[in-house]
């Protein structure tokens, strides 16, 4: 399911219209991934969990040439399943 199948499939269950629907998504995003960068764990309880985590530098490898690279340290985005989401999927 992609981002407008899944508007539409919110506004026919709400009763409200896409456009609604879509700002309101939009708004969430936006509004998770300002707390995550300030470093803000966000918990939906039973649903899912999302928060800031960081990898170490380390030295890689070209799979085509073999040489030895180094890849940078990065901060990455963690998302977790809750309880309710894993058993919606048993």
């Amino acid at each position: 399911m992609n981002k407008s199948e899944l508007v539409a499939a919110v506004a026919k269950h709400t009763g409200e219209s896409q456009a609604a629907v879509g700002r309101v998504i939009d708004a969430m995003f936006d509004t998770i991934a300002g707390a995550i960068k300030s470093g803000n764990k966000v918990t939906i309880p039973g649903y899912l969990s999302v928060e800031k985590g960081h990898r170490k530098a380390r030295t890689g490898r070209n799979p085509q040439t073999g040489a030895t690279i180094q890849i940078p340290a990065a901060n990455t985005v963690k998302v977790s399943a809750g309880s309710k989401m894993k058993a919606a999927v048993k």
